[in-house]
């Protein structure tokens, strides 16, 4: 029954994860159309009055917006990630079946499991979010990452929508491991303009998911960072 309801409940924030992804999109695409503000466009004339060519109060309010829908997204995903893991965490072992202390003789304590991170064991508040592969062992269709975020310039969109230096690249949209990563990634940004992309990166050894929206801005690309390879 509890695990019927934790998966309920998943289901729930995945419907209501969507539905915000959705509202950030049309968001963004008014605010990213020709001759809009973009997401962090001045809002100042040269002479440094407010531009006549947009709508100033309303381009503020929907940044706010954005910025907001951006936060319960990812708050969503952290609950989401987190049901996840308790829904593949191993089951407890009732006590009429637990292992006995070879010492003692008793049964061990079965409400302190362990989970095997591969080379010891730790408890699962000390494992989950943690440990690579823990997280993997979470959703087994993870990938490897396949490549790294080895420049980040600084107030490019990458920068400002959550991309650090370092991460480890598993997903980017629809983009996975495979050939012609670099021109699939240049091309999945292209197609995407002015949209969110959520992006699954391996960070600190832990997956996080990053939601970035390509767009014009007063830099280089639509990203203003730089992807290696692995």
């Amino acid at each position: 029954m509890v695990e019927t309801n934790l998966k309920a409940e998943t289901m729930r924030l995945m419907k209501q994860r969507d539905l915000i992804e959705a509202e950030m999109n049309s968001i963004i695409q008014r605010l990213c159309q020709p001759g809009g503000a973009g997401l962090s466009g001045n809002l100042l004339d040269f002479e440094g009055f407010p531009r006549a060519d947009i709508d100033v109060p309303t381009v503020r309010a929907d940044r706010c917006c954005v910025a907001g829908l951006k936060n319960d997204y990812k708050d969503l995903t952290e609950k989401i990630d987190h049901n996840l893991q308790l829904l593949h965490a191993p089951k407890l072992v009732s006590k009429s079946s637990a292992p006995m202390d070879s010492e003692t003789g008793k049964a061990m304590d079965s409400q302190t499991p362990f989970i095997s991170n591969g080379c010891s064991s730790v408890s699962p508040g000390r494992a989950f979010g943690r440990n690579s592969a823990v997280l993997a062992a979470v959703d087994p269709e993870v990938k490897q990452p396949f490549a790294m975020v080895d420049e980040i310039t600084e107030a490019s969109p990458s920068a400002e929508d959550g991309l650090q230096l370092g991460d480890q690249i598993v997903k980017f949209g629809t983009v996975e491991s495979g050939d012609n990563l670099l021109s699939r990634l240049a091309s999945e940004a292209q197609t995407n303009v002015g949209r969110v992309i959520s992006v699954m990166v391996m960070r600190q050894g832990a997956l996080t998911n990053v939601s970035v929206t390509p767009r014009i801005w007063r830099g280089r690309g639509l990203l203003g960072c730089h992807f290696k390879i692995l």
